[in-house]
Parts: C-alpha cells; sequence; structure tokens
C-alpha cells in the first residue's frame, strides 16, 4: 500500500502540467458545488405555508403586514410575491407582467455559476487526454534514448502513469456532470414553485377584490400610498 502510494505520489509530480490543473478544476467544482447547494437549502420555503400567510394577511385587510411577511422570508419566490403585493392596485394582466419580471430578475442569482460545472465536465477529460500524450511521448522518448536496452518495466510505468491522468479526468468529468444535473433538478424546482406561486397570487387577488368588504381595497389602497411614500423619502434621504 505505501508502494502504491508513493507512486501516485510520484505520478502526481511527475505530470504536474496537467494533473495540478486537474485537481484546480476538482476544487473549482467543490467550491462552486458546496456553495450553490447552500445557496438553494437556504432560500427554500414552504410554499403552500408562505401563501397561507398571505391570504391571510390580505383577507383580513393588512398589506403592510403581507408586506412584512415577503421580506422577512428569504428566497426569490417571497421577493417576487412582495412585487406582486405593491402592484395590487394594478389589473390582473398588469400584476401577471410585473410579476413576470421580477421573477426574471430574482432567478438570475439561483441560476449564477451553475455553469461552471458543465465547463468543469467539458475541460477535465481534455486535460487528462493531454497528460495521457504527454506521458506516452516521454515513454518513447525513453525508447529512442536507451534503444533496445530499454527496460520493459518502464515503458509499462510510462504507460499507467499516462494512463491516470485520463481517468482522473473522466472520473471529474462524470461526477461534475451528475453535480450539474443535481443542481439544475433543484432550479427547476424553484422555477416551478415560483411560476406556481404567481399564478395562485393572482387568484387571491381575485378573491380579495371581489370580496363582499369594498372598504378592504380602500385600506389596501391607502397602505400602498403610505409604503410608496416611505420609499419615497427613505430614497430621498
Amino acid at each position: 500500500m505505501e508502494s502504491l502510494q508513493i507512486e501516485l505520489f510520484d505520478t502526481f509530480r511527475q505530470g504536474g502540467l496537467v494533473m495540478w490543473p486537474l485537481f484546480a478544476l476538482s476544487l473549482v467544482a467543490l467550491v462552486v458545488f458546496v456553495e450553490r447547494l447552500l445557496f438553494l437549502h437556504r432560500n427554500q420555503i414552504r410554499s403552500k405555508e408562505f401563501l397561507s400567510g398571505i391570504e391571510n394577511s390580505l383577507s383580513k385587510g393588512r398589506l403592510i403586514e403581507a408586506l412584512t411577511i415577503c421580506q422577512d422570508t428569504p428566497g426569490p419566490a417571497a421577493s417576487m410575491v412582495k412585487a406582486g403585493l405593491m402592484s395590487f392596485r394594478e389589473s390582473n394582466a398588469e400584476i401577471r407582467e410585473v410579476v413576470r419580471e421580477a421573477a426574471v430578475v430574482e432567478l438570475a442569482p439561483v441560476k449564477r455559476r451553475v455553469g461552471v460545472l458543465y465547463a468543469v465536465a467539458q475541460v477535465a477529460p481534455i486535460f487528462g487526454l493531454l497528460g495521457t500524450v504527454i506521458g506516452m511521448i516521454d515513454s518513447f522518448m525513453q525508447y529512442e534514448q536507451q534503444g533496445v536496452y530499454v527496460h520493459a518495466g518502464h515503458l509499462a510505468a510510462g504507460g499507467w502513469q499516462a494512463l491516470i491522468s485520463t481517468a482522473t479526468g473522466l472520473a471529474l468529468a462524470a461526477v461534475a456532470i451528475m453535480a450539474h444535473h443535481f443542481l439544475v433538478g433543484r432550479i427547476r424546482t424553484v422555477v416551478l414553485e415560483m411560476e406556481w406561486l404567481a399564478q395562485e397570487l393572482v387568484v387571491i387577488f381575485t378573491r380579495v377584490k371581489n370580496g363582499p368588504d369594498s372598504e378592504m381595497t380602500d385600506a389596501f389602497a391607502s397602505d400602498l400610498s403610505d409604503v410608496e411614500a416611505g420609499s419615497g423619502t427613505t430614497e430621498e434621504g
């Protein structure tokens, strides 16, 4: 076991021109995957409970309370719903457009850096193949220098050491592809969740606006005016 570890270390040292970039690519892929996974986990919410709280606040005429729930809830979905709440007085078509634009803006950070994993999966096998070619060149150079007196074990050692870089590149590419597909699946879940929230939000708005209490809509308009006035004061300050 100890001799194998020494041989692997020698291979890594001798093929440093290629193995070090592969090592760097593996670190980049690991960092990106962990960072994106933690980001998605932190911004995950319970959509039904969140929307239930929003509907409960709106049914009581408490628009500011609904905005506060969105403010205190992390993630792109809450920010999208907040944008919809700020457009409560508009028509359903305008609300849908506002929500759609907010979703586009909020999804940009979610999709950020995921493409790095796909890039690593494409580049790693090329570096591995390059290492194999360099190793084979070195083996044939030894054969040329020593001629018929070259030891077969030296050629075999050069051969398997060269193939290790290809195996490493392929293994790294396989892992990076799986990590990429996993994150894409999580992002697709977030997108579907936001689409569902956008549709349900318009339904809730329609239900509240068409409710029996007409004074509630006036209260919403007053709350929105207060919020917009507060935002304007903050920007001026």
